[in-house]
């Protein structure tokens, strides 16, 4: 017998001859056919169930008939297996009609004010399977509804036919079993405990995989018809992963956003943040007029030819006097983040342009070259034998990222490691092994363990891969010593930045090192090539860093500033980078929103965020994305084009006039075909809580936070995970701390109180989220990751 033959079954489905993989299941093997078998429970991503019994077919095993027909949904297929399903089995036909009566005996007639009317698999398997009259006569059952199991999710359970789609979503996929079956027999019903609400950051697949309108979002539940929408594929804007979503929209407006199917990326999925945070389009914050600084300092509307003059005059006296620097952002397409790149080099006349809008490093810089070939994609972290992230957290930071991983530990044992601070859920629900550190001592950490043991040996396995994430720039030496561990071991490394423009950005230039491509500015050919496309001469010496222009800029040593999706709250520094913004001689701002930098600004210059305009993101895995828009212009235009018409009007042209231009112009270029050198900088000083009181701070951000796009969002705000300060039981001890009560956390510059949590953090280390309700660690403390800091009862 060959290999191939051991490897598949023949079969026969409704008189065709198939051959099948061996262990398929066999509703997939049909739908190869076109064979629809109706069903509810089954779901591709799911494994099988076998709760609705809605896909039951007739089957043939060695020429007998089995007693019953059968679920194909938990059948997989075998090897002389004869099927008839609905379309040639009276019986299998019949078995499906009595199970459609059965789940609509209590089922509510509620079809023309249910959302998920007009796209219900229940309402189209009646017209198709169902019967064509009822004999039910009773009164049927009823709940008080709608029961919200969560801020954002509502639960109306007399629609409920008990697929357990939600539950096993929830258990299997994201690893939040807080929804589930309670009661038995015919009052079985979906809940949840009193004392645990469904608090997930993946809650809302539940309502999209929901196949009766069960389950609906307290965002959307009476709100639109489906047939009402306007739908559009679009990319998600909240992180790096470059979800595929649908956005629907209706008279203008956004109404609903669902996960896409993209198999290669997100699957079907979508964590909360990019299903439901869209409000933002519609807050009161959203700038939509040009705004000019009048003589009495207030910002007032004025027409776009009068904003891009006094734009155009103040940038040409600023590069006249002591130059210009460009703050990119990391909210960018790439077309828009390659017109910042461009305009820096080409209008201002300087290297100064960077779109770190977070704490970051020269060495990490230097690691950010090394990664402008990624090798890395979902696939393969998912078939990875051994992962290791470095400087994030998944679930906080990547959540579809996160889902992969769980996966790939479910489906075949994946090891994961994490060097971090605490057990956080996400360390938890992928079952990583935690190589704990004290914040700031991660590189050192890293290379003790890296001399060999377990995690060497895991990650020599073929294909095993290190995600190394934004915080690894607040550790010095850290980013070298991933390069050294996957020098010795083979492992891939793969940069996932937080922001959804971050590796666009990179690629095409907006750092102050690197020209488009990845060229670097000291290259000589490489920059006669750009100096060739761009008909300009630009300097050999490489620009400043983001925190570097703001200090030359709070210095006096720049004269002006052009400033986009920066928010200063953000960066190492906040003071200091609030103190450059208002001390700078000329302050140009493009934004979505009012923001600190708006505030500050002599010129603000609204953009269109994504619902308005085209491009492309590129992923983490230096995947393109592009979108197009889901909404007209509404007055705002993409900062391309704004940029396009600054530039003009200070007597250049960038090209960039429309995202396809800026692309175009950009591809023109071409990759940069050289090499880099990987980092090398060895661990600092890590600050230890020698005197009474102290300790030393871990932080970073939550999924669900006070981030700008998360406005006008309270339900899905009321799933956010609570800010506490963490510690563990020894340190508590020590600094007087109970679990439950309240602790300050405090620097020179401010304090945060908020309730204490025990977890597993190392001795001497106290961990605050970095940027949630109460917590804004680097606007209030002025320190960050590795810091010491004075903790306090009370």
């Amino acid at each position: 017998m060959t290999t191939t033959e051991t490897e598949t079954v023949t079969l026969t489905i409704d008189g065709i001859e198939v051959t099948a993989p061996k262990g398929e299941i066999l509703i997939r093997t049909c739908e190869r056919l076109g064979i629809i078998v109706p069903r509810f429970c089954d779901h591709p991503l799911l494994e099988p169930a076998g709760a609705c019994r809605q896909c039951l077919v007739e089957v043939e095993m060695g020429g007998r008939p089995m007693p019953k027909p059968q679920a194909s949904c938990t059948m997989t297929v075998a090897d002389g297996m004869v099927v008839k399903t609905q379309h040639t089995s009276p019986v299998a036909d019949k078995a499906q009609q009595g199970v459609m009566e059965l789940l609509l005996i209590n089922h509510p007639l509620d079809c023309p004010i249910c959302d998920k009317g007009g796209e219900c698999p229940l309402q189209n398997q009646a017209m198709s399977t169902g019967r064509t009259d009822s004999r039910f006569v009773e009164t049927k059952r009823t709940f008080p509804k709608p029961l919200p199991i969560s801020s954002q999710v509502l639960l109306d359970r007399e629609r409920c036919v008990l697929c357990q789609r939600c539950t096993r979503f929830s258990d299997e996929i994201a690893g939040d079993p807080f929804i589930d079956l309670l009661e038995r027999g015919a009052n079985q019903q979906i809940g949840t405990a009193e004392d645990k609400p469904f608090q997930s950051y993946f809650s809302g697949n539940t309502i999209q995989i929901c196949p009766v309108g069960a389950l609906t979002s307290a965002a959307y539940r009476f709100r639109s018809r489906p047939f009402d929408l306007k739908s559009t594929p679009s990319v998600c804007e909240h992180c790096s992963s470059g979800c595929a979503s649908r956005t629907d929209t209706r008279r203008g407006q956004v109404m609903r956003k669902l996960a896409g199917n993209d198999p290669e990326v997100n699957e079907e999925w979508l964590c909360d943040k990019g299903r439901f945070a869209f409000r933002y389009l519609g807050a009161k914050q959203r700038i939509t007029r040009p705004l000019l600084r009048d003589e009495s300092g207030q910002l007032v509307e004025v027409s776009w030819t009068e904003a891009l003059r006094v734009a155009a005059e103040g940038l040409l006296a600023a590069r006249g006097n002591r130059g210009i620097g460009v703050l990119a952002g990391g909210r960018l397409t790439r077309e828009d983040a390659y017109a910042y790149a461009k305009f820096a080099r080409v209008a201002a006349g300087t290297h100064d342009v960077d779109f770190r809008a977070r704490p970051h490093s020269a060495e990490e810089l230097a690691f950010l070259q090394t990664q402008l070939t990624p090798t890395v994609t979902f696939a393969a972290v998912e078939a990875a034998p051994s992962v290791l992230t470095v400087g994030m957290d998944l679930e906080e930071e990547s959540g579809i990222l996160f889902l992969r991983v769980r996966k790939a530990v479910r489906k075949h044992g994946q090891r994961v490691f994490t060097l971090g601070q605490w057990s956080t859920p996400g360390v938890e629900k992928t079952h990583a092994t935690l190589i704990k550190s004290v914040p700031g001592a991660e590189a050192s950490v890293l290379r003790e363990l890296s001399v060999g043991g377990e995690l060497v040996d895991a990650l020599s396995a073929t294909g095993s891969v290190i995600l190394v994430g934004d915080r690894a720039a607040e550790v010095p030496g850290l980013h070298s010593a991933v390069a050294e561990l996957a020098t010795r071991t083979g492992a891939q490394v793969a940069w996932v930045p937080r922001r959804a423009g971050d590796r666009g950005a990179l690629e095409v230039g907006a750092v102050p090192t690197l020209l488009p491509g990845g060229r670097p500015v000291t290259d000589a050919a490489a920059r006669a090539e750009v100096e060739r496309a761009w008909g300009v001469t630009l300097s050999a010496e490489p620009g400043r860093s983001t925190d570097e222009i703001l200090a030359a800029a709070a210095s006096g040593a720049l004269s002006g500033l052009v400033v986009g999706g920066v928010d200063p709250h953000d960066l190492a520094d906040p003071a200091a980078a609030l103190a450059g913004l208002a001390n700078v001689g000329f302050l140009v701002s493009l934004e979505i929103m009012t923001s600190a930098v708006t505030e500050l600004a002599d010129v603000v210059l609204p953009v269109a965020p994504d619902a308005h305009r085209a491009g492309t993101y590129v992923n983490w895995e230096g995947r393109h994305r592009p979108f197009a828009p889901s909404l007209d212009g509404g007055g705002v235009l993409p900062d391309c084009r704004v940029l396009d018409t600054l530039a003009v009007e200070m007597d250049v042209d960038l090209f960039t006039q429309t995202p396809s231009a800026a692309a175009g112009d950009l591809d023109r270029l071409g990759p940069y075909t050289g090499t880099f050198t990987a980092p090398t900088e060895r661990p600092g000083s890590t600050p230890r809580p020698a005197q009474v009181g102290s300790a030393v701070l871990a932080t970073w951000r939550q999924l669900l936070d006070d981030g700008a796009l998360q406005v006008d969002e309270p339900a899905l705000a009321g799933t956010a995970r609570a800010p506490r300060v963490r510690a563990n039981a020894a340190t508590a001890e020590r600094l007087g701390l109970t679990e439950g009560g309240q602790a300050s956390v405090a620097t020179d510059r401010g304090a945060i109180t908020l309730p204490v949590e025990l977890a597993d953090l190392p001795d001497g280390v106290v961990w605050l989220p970095a940027h949630s309700p109460g917590s804004q660690v680097r606007s209030t403390l002025g320190v960050g990751h590795g810091a010491l800091v004075r903790v306090t009862a009370g």
